[in-house]
This record gives C-alpha cells, sequence and structure tokens, in this order.
C-alpha cells in the first residue's frame, strides 16, 4: 500500500546561500533541443542536489517547469514509482497554470500506459524537465524497463535528469552512441583548488593560507561533503594549520573522523538530538518532539541546524520539513555508541506512533519493522487491509509480511485471513488451506469473528475455482452468504461473483446473471467502483451469449458512466469495457463504432485493464480485422491472444484455437482446422454440452466446408446441429440459437434442400431482427448472402434480410424505405445515419464514416428529425427505439 503522496517529495530545493559559482558545472547540464538524459552519478556528499536546485533556479527563468521527486526506498515498487512520477507532472503542470490527467497507481504499468504518459507529456504547452533524485534506490526491473521506454520517446520539449550514487540499468552506452546523454560525473563534481580555496575563504570566510586550502584540498580529494565537515571542525579552533596537518587518509575515513570531530564539538543537546532523529528519512517540528520526547524542542532545534547548515536539507519553501544529508545521516548511524543503539527500537516505536496517528500508515508500519516491534507491526498491518483490498497493494502489503514472523500472522486470525487473500490474489496458492485451517483453530480465542468466517469460505471457493471443483465452489460461496454479515458488501459481492462462476460454467445463464448483478450491486455498496469492471464484462458476455445484445451495451455503459461520476480518475477495467463494447458493434456492423471503442481500449492499455485485458482486446482486434477482410492480421492477433491468455476465474467458453480454426476455414487451410478438431476432441457424435457449444458450433462449419467433397458431411453438420438446437433454447442461449439456425440453413442448402433452409433462414431472420445480429450472419458469405437474396424476393423479414445483404455489399438490399407510423420513408443513406445516431461519435466521425461532408450529414439529420417528428439526437434515438428501427432494418 503506496498510501498518500507526501508532498515533499514534489519540492524542488532552493539553492543554499553559501555557494561557489562553478559556471564550468552548468555548461554540462542539459539546454533546450540538448540530450534527452542527463545523468548525474557520483557517490554521497558530492554536491549532486546542491548542483541541481542551482541550475534548476537558473532554467525556471526560461520558462521550464520542473517536475521534482525525491526517492525514497518505499518508491522501488511500480505501484508506488509511476503514481508519483504522474504526481511530479502534476505539479509542475500546476505551476504553469495547466493540467496533467490523474492515473492510477495500484495496477502496474505497460506500454500502454507509458505511450499515454508520453502523448500527455507531448501535450503540455511548455517545456518540462523532469528530475529523479536519489535514483539508485531503485532497481526493479520492470521499473527500469519502461524508464528505459520514457527515455526513448521523450518529447522534443521535455529533459530528463537522474542523480544516483552508481548508474543505473538503463541503457547508458546506446544513449551515448547516439549522443543522447550528458554526464557529469564524481571527477566533475570535485572541487578544483580555486573553488576550494573560494569556498573556504570567500563564502565561508576562514581567511586560510594558501597552504592551509591546499592541504584541504589534497586531503578530501576535491570532496564537497568532507570539506564542509572540515569548515564546521576548524571553527573555533586557535591552531587552524595544527589541525589540518593532524588528520590523514583518504575517502569514507575523512567523513567518519570530520563527523566525530563535529559531534564532540556540538552542545549535548544537540549531539543527542542529531543521534536520536537520524534515524528519520524526513522531519518535522512536531515529529522530533515525539521521537526525542522532549516537546517544543523540535522546530527550535531544526531551526538552528539549518541555519549552522548542519547537514538539513528543507524539503518545502515553509521550512515545515526537513532531512539530512543522506551522508550525515549513514555517518550519524554509524557513530552511535552502545547507549544509542540499545534506544534504536524505541525512537522507531516513537517514529511509528507519530506517523500512525497522523494518519501515514506505511511509515508508520516502516518504523514498526525497524523497531522490530512485530506485535504492533502486525496490529498496524491487520489495520490496513481494507485499504489494500480497496487499492490493490496486494504487492506491498506481502513485503510487510514476509518481514513478519509467521507465528505472528498465524496467531492473529485477522491478519492470517487478509494475508490469505492477498496471496489467491496474487495468484500463490501453495500452502493457502493450511493458512486457513490454521486461521480456523485461532477463531475460538476471538471475542467477534466479525466477517472471518465467511472471508475464509471465500478463499476456499476460489481454491476450489481453480481446482475446477464448481460444485466446492458453489458450496463455498452459499456459505459465505450463510456466514458473512449483511454489511460485509465486499465479500458478499465475491461470494455473489464466484456463485456467477458456477451458473456461467454450468450453462444456467439466467441464475449467473442474477449473481453478477448482484456481485456489482455488493462492489458498488462497498464502494470498490473499480472491481465492478470485473462484474460487468461477465456480464456483457452472458447477456452476448443471451443475444441480449442492448442489455450487454447498457452494462458497460453504465459500469463507464459510474466510473467518471464526480470527476474519478481512468479506472482499472475501462479497458475492458471499450474492448466490449467494441465486440458489441462490431456484431451490429457499427464498424465506426467498434473502432472507436477499440481504439479507446488500446489507448488505456493494461494498467487500466483487468488481468483478461491483453487477450480480450487481441480478440477485439482480431474480430475486426477479420470482418474488414484481413483474415492474415486475425490469425496472428488470435496467436498472441493465445499466448497472452489468462481467465482470471472465467470459464473459458470461447477458446481461442477455436477461433483460429474458423479463420483457417475462411482461408481454405481445412488441413489446420482439422488439426484443431484432433485436438480438441470434438466429434459430430458428441452429446450437446453448453462448455464446448462454441467448439462445436465451428466444427459444424468445418463438416459445411468439407461437404464440397462429401454430402454426407453436411448430414453430418445437421445431425449436430440439430442436437444443438434444443440445448440451447432450453437455457436461454438466444445468441447460439440466431448462429445454429444459420448453419442449419447452409446445411439445408449444403444437401439441397432450399424449403428447409429457407425456413432455417426465417428463424435467423426473427431471431436476429430484435437485437440487431448482423455479422452472426454475412461473416458466412456468398452462401448466407444467396439464401437472403431469395429470403427478401419471397417477401421473408423482407426489411432485414435487405439491411442484412447491405451489409454485406449485396445489390439485392435496395428496396423502397416505409414504416407505417414514419411521417415519410427514410432513405437509405438516412437509415444508415440514423444507426450512427445511436453511438458516441461526433459529427466528423460520422461524416468520415459515411464518406460525406459534415454539411451533408446535417442535412440528412435534419431529415430524420422531420420524418420522426422530433428536435434532438437524443429523441431521434428514442422513437426509432420505439419503433423498432434500429434493430429490425433501419426503418425500411
Amino acid at each position: 500500500m503506496a498510501g498518500p503522496l507526501i508532498a515533499t517529495k514534489l519540492h524542488v530545493p532552493k539553492p543554499r546561500r553559501e555557494l561557489v559559482g562553478r559556471p564550468r558545472l552548468r555548461a554540462l547540464l542539459p539546454k533546450e533541443g540538448g540530450a534527452r538524459l542527463t545523468l548525474i552519478s557520483a557517490p554521497a556528499g558530492f554536491g549532486k542536489t546542491t548542483l541541481l536546485a542551482e541550475w534548476l533556479a537558473d532554467a525556471s527563468d526560461g520558462g521550464a517547469a520542473v517536475a521534482w521527486l525525491s526517492i525514497d526506498p518505499a518508491d522501488n515498487e511500480p505501484a508506488a514509482f509511476w503514481p508519483e512520477v504522474v504526481a511530479a507532472l502534476q505539479a509542475a503542470a500546476a505551476g504553469r497554470g495547466t493540467a496533467f490527467p490523474a492515473m492510477p497507481g495500484a495496477a502496474q504499468p505497460d506500454r500502454s500506459f507509458l505511450a499515454i504518459l508520453v502523448n500527455e507529456i507531448a501535450a503540455l504547452p511548455a517545456p518540462v524537465d523532469l528530475v529523479l533524485d536519489d535514483f539508485h534506490l531503485i532497481d526493479h526491473a520492470e521499473i527500469l524497463d519502461g524508464l528505459a521506454f520514457l527515455i526513448d520517446h521523450l518529447p522534443q520539449h521535455m529533459r530528463m535528469v537522474i542523480s544516483t550514487r552508481a548508474d543505473p540499468a538503463l541503457p547508458l552506452a546506446r544513449l551515448r552512441a547516439r549522443g543522447e546523454l550528458a554526464e557529469i560525473r564524481a571527477a566533475d563534481l570535485r572541487f578544483t583548488p580555486s573553488e576550494t580555496a573560494a569556498y573556504l575563504n570567500e563564502v565561508m570566510g576562514l581567511g586560510l593560507t594558501s597552504g592551509d586550502t591546499g592541504t584541504l584540498e589534497e586531503r578530501t580529494e576535491g570532496w564537497i561533503a568532507a570539506l564542509q565537515l572540515a569548515v564546521l571542525s576548524l571553527k573555533g579552533r586557535d591552531d587552524v594549520s595544527g589541525f589540518i596537518a593532524e588528520f590523514a587518509g583518504s575517502g569514507r575515513y575523512i567523513v567518519d573522523y570530520l563527523v566525530e570531530e563535529v559531534l564532540q564539538r556540538q552542545p549535548e543537546e544537540v549531539r543527542r538530538f542529531l543521534l536520536q532523529t537520524c534515524i528519520l528519512g524526513r522531519m518535522s517540528g512536531s515529529l522530533c518532539d515525539a521521537v526525542t520526547g522532549r516537546g517544543g524542542t523540535g522546530r527550535p532545534m531544526l531551526e538552528l541546524l539549518d541555519r549552522q547548515n548542519l547537514f538539513v536539507v528543507a524539503l518545502d519553501d515553509r521550512r515545515q520539513w526537513y532531512r539530512y544529508h543522506h551522508l550525515f545521516a549513514d555517518v550519524l548511524l554509524s557513530h552511535m555508541g552502545e547507549e544509542e543503539r540499545r534506544e534504536l527500537p524505541v525512537l522507531h516505536r516513537r517514529a511509528s506512533d507519530w506517523f500512525e496517528l497522523n494518519g501515514q500508515p506505511p511509515e508508520a508500519i516502516r518504523h514498526a519493522l525497524a523497531a522490530e516491534d512485530f506485535e504492533w507491526a502486525a496490529e498496524l498491518v491487520e489495520r490496513a487491509i481494507p485499504d489494500m483490498r480497496r487499492n490493490r497493494h496486494e504487492a506491498i502489503f506481502r513485503g510487510w509480511a514476509r518481514l513478519i514472523p509467521d507465528h505472528l500472522i498465524r496467531s492473529r486470525p485477522a491478519l492470517g485471513a487478509g494475508y490469505a487473500g492477498v496471496l489467491v490474489s496474487l495468484g500463490e496458492f501453495d500452502g493457502i488451506e493450511e493458512r486457513l485451517a490454521n486461521v480456523e483453530r485461532e477463531l475460538p480465542g476471538l471475542a467477534e469473528p466479525g466477517g472471518i468466517p465467511a472471508s475464509i469460505e471465500l478463499y476456499r471457493a476460489a481454491l476450489a475455482q481453480v481446482r475446477g471443483d464448481i460444485a466446492a465452489a458453489a458450496r463455498h460461496a452459499e456459505l459465505v452468504l450463510e456466514l458473512a454479515p449483511a454489511d460485509d458488501h465486499l465479500v458478499r459481492a465475491g461470494a455473489a461473483g464466484f456463485l456467477g462462476i458456477v451458473h456461467w460454467t454450468e450453462g444456467n445463464l439466467e441464475a449467473a446473471g442474477r449473481s453478477w448483478t448482484e456481485c456489482a450491486n455488493g462492489l458498488r455498496r462497498a464502494g470498490h467502483i473499480a472491481d465492478i469492471f470485473g462484474a460487468t464484462i461477465a456480464l456483457a458476455d452472458i447477456r452476448t451469449t443471451e443475444g441480449r445484445l442492448t442489455e450487454a451495451m447498457r452494462a458497460c455503459e453504465s459500469a463507464l458512466d459510474l466510473a467518471t461520476a464526480g470527476g474519478r480518475p481512468t479506472l482499472r477495467g475501462t479497458a475492458d469495457a471499450h474492448a466490449s463494447l467494441s465486440l458489441l458493434h462490431l456484431e451490429r456492423n457499427e464498424f465506426a463504432a467498434a473502432r472507436l471503442q477499440l481504439g479507446r481500449s488500446l489507448g488505456l492499455g493494461e494498467l487500466f485493464g483487468l488481468p483478461q485485458h491483453p487477450y480480450r482486446s487481441l480478440v477485439a482486434r482480431a474480430r475486426l480485422e477479420a470482418a474488414e477482410g484481413n483474415l492474415a492480421a486475425a490469425l496472428d492477433h488470435l496467436g498472441e491472444a493465445e499466448r497472452r491468455y489468462v481467465s482470471d476465474f472465467f470459464p473459458n467458453l470461447r477458446p481461442i484455437p477455436a477461433m483460429k480454426a474458423r479463420l483457417h476455414i475462411r482461408l481454405g487451410r481445412l488441413d489446420e482446422a482439422m488439426r484443431w478438431q484432433r485436438e480438441a476432441g470434438v466429434t459430430a457424435d458428441d452429446a450437446p454440452a453448453f462448455a464446448r457449444e462454441f467448439e462445436h458450433l465451428r466444427l459444424a462449419r468445418l463438416l459445411l466446408a468439407r461437404a464440397a467433397d462429401d454430402r454426407a458431411l453436411a448430414g453430418q453438420a445437421l445431425g449436430l446441429l440439430d442436437r444443438l438446437e434444443p440445448a440451447a433454447l432450453a437455457g436461454g442461449r438466444g445468441g447460439s440459437v440466431v448462429e445454429i439456425a444459420v448453419l442449419r440453413a447452409l446445411a439445408h442448402r449444403s444437401h439441397g434442400d432450399v424449403s428447409a433452409a429457407l425456413g432455417a433462414v426465417r428463424r435467423a431472420l426473427e431471431r436476429g431482427e430484435p437485437e440487431g445480429h448482423v455479422r452472426t450472419f454475412i461473416d458466412e458469405g456468398e452462401p448466407i448472402t444467396a439464401l437472403l437474396k431469395l429470403a427478401a424476393r419471397r417477401d421473408i423479414v423482407p426489411a432485414y434480410a435487405r439491411r442484412l445483404l447491405a451489409a454485406a455489399g449485396s445489390e439485392a438490399a435496395s428496396a423502397p424505405a416505409h414504416h407505417p407510423d414514419l411521417i415519410e420513408a427514410l432513405s437509405e443513406r438516412e437509415a444508415e445515419l440514423l444507426r450512427l445516431l445511436r453511438s458516441d461519435l461526433s459529427g466528423p466521425d460520422m461524416a468520415r464514416e459515411l464518406g460525406v461532408s459534415l454539411n451533408t450529414v446535417r442535412t440528412h439529420t435534419r431529415n430524420i428529425y422531420e420524418k420522426l417528428g422530433v428536435n434532438s439526437r437524443r429523441a431521434a434515438v428514442r422513437r426509432a427505439e420505439e419503433l423498432k428501427l434500429l434493430t429490425r432494418g433501419d426503418g425500411r
């Protein structure tokens, strides 16, 4: 759990007053149009942050916005790092009077997210400098990969600066070879002899001889931190030259020596304050009061340290928050005596208490763990469970739990159950049942078990689902509903979701729809809006199978409306809803709307998608490519979808290999399709089974394709379809019934029975018309087109048959437009535009889809309004739906 953003991490440091002019270094720093990346890499104490502060103070006059992020160890997780980068960019944009969009931080970003990030940066009206300070604390491979992508695609008006103690695992050699990397290293940052003399005498006013300044420069090797410590040690000494001559050595030894000197020269209260507060990553007066146990002294002491340049860095303009220079804090810790070290657990516990009282659980937990007060850490982690679930920070929670002795987790039922739930969410199922059994053994010790027993059964339902034991999953989910308190909306919603999966898997779609609807309502009541999308795409899939396309669309649109209500940022799962809408629009042959929704889904990417999003979006791309005749590209997308398939507990009712088999059939690759049949193990003699219905329908197509050489295969296909149809009717699978009727028509046609074929076409048209099914028909190509032409001539649902023929591009589609309730018949173009008015396409988008000018669209729109007797787009759509013009033939 990343916790609230710490605003001081975004504060651009101000240059200190005591600076030596170093124009040679400023010349190395980035300029507009220069290197993509500037790397400032040197050990602690070389003045990296000071140099940046001075440069940014100068650069800000040129109009560049500064996005600054001070990195700490907790940022080494994608879920923590990227939201803070976005927050830094937001702060920079706000400083220039513009806005930068919010992005969620609970999920790990992918290239799509980074592409959006690049595009949003490119849209900023002013140049921006992104500065990442203390980057050596980042070594997470996903963060580094993402940052490399970002560097490669930086907009022209953005510069990135990384300050670090060690070179990061970024493609520095490639950037260097391209001239896209500027580097400032320790050798550049060291004070030269003249800079050393200027600092000691002009800035600090020590009045040293050239010999003394030369000795200090030689001994410290120009290391700025050592020189600063030397200045503190020299103040008030009578024999300055003697002191300088006494110390020798190099590197860290000098710093250790000088820090010891500085500490010895401080008053006891200052020395004690330094040693007690050096455990803090950041400090305020109130926090220091709590840690030291001396009320009212923290703020004055911090101000004193600031005035005396005792290595404190202000983190905000009001000087409310400070931190120690990292090197100074490290050395202070190493100089603690035995007595101070014994006090460390107490200090960390006090810090933990302060952060807990001030609403910062992550910092409270970090200090509790540092104090090795594992009982208190366990208590804090247990309290963090609700926020962890809401923010989807399972990976961070797991990291904390792994630092707590397992016997403590097992002794706390709520924590034990929560940790088991985290592991289930992360797909780590080994040992879960044993953990749940342990929680049950500990329950009698609780006066009020609350929702823990219900949570145990919920996680057992998940385990059963993973094992494929549907009956056990249903049994445990029912127990959840019996055990869960009425107000435990989240757990009850989870149980409803598992029951939805069970019913769905068994083919009981009506019950599945009810369960998923209850799941979504429970999640809404629990405030888990983002999680509603999982229920939404399940419900949309179920309604599609039932043939209820309008309800499927409404479910997706309602979820998207809820997600954006009240100015919420884009939520995880939004991309999945758009992908589902794309497929629904495609079934109705609404290409522009399908492309628009797919574009939105792909643009949002995996960061805004559920685990299934990668493969589902690829399936949507394949379907669109196939509908446009690009079968080879569609196969490529399905191949990638197969590699990226994730069930996320959903039943696999539309196997991707079966989708590929259908494309092979359309390409005439019957050997490939027959190989799929053998591997899938489906035959024409199989008994109907909902779980295999999708595959059986692909098999029927394969048999019909092969019937050109063996007419008996058409009979096998018909026999299979004869068994599938009553099962689909009984199961309420209206979408399947339409598809079966279409295939029965083709099978009868292959047998030469035109009368039976037209009877099947009639059933398909009558069932497909109310919801506007189109691709189910016309994807079958010329054979179904021939039957639709015949149906139109024989007045078999003629308006809808002509609409399908128009969609297929057939000349036989044209016919006079009429409707008894219309003032005047709609023209072909008006009927086509009416369908587009129902989408969320803009006027220019509709003009592009129809291939006409915007003025022509406006003229047709006015005509539609007049003929429907309305005066607005919304009213036109509502009136068209009342007249069933949008589903039964476009007004013809």
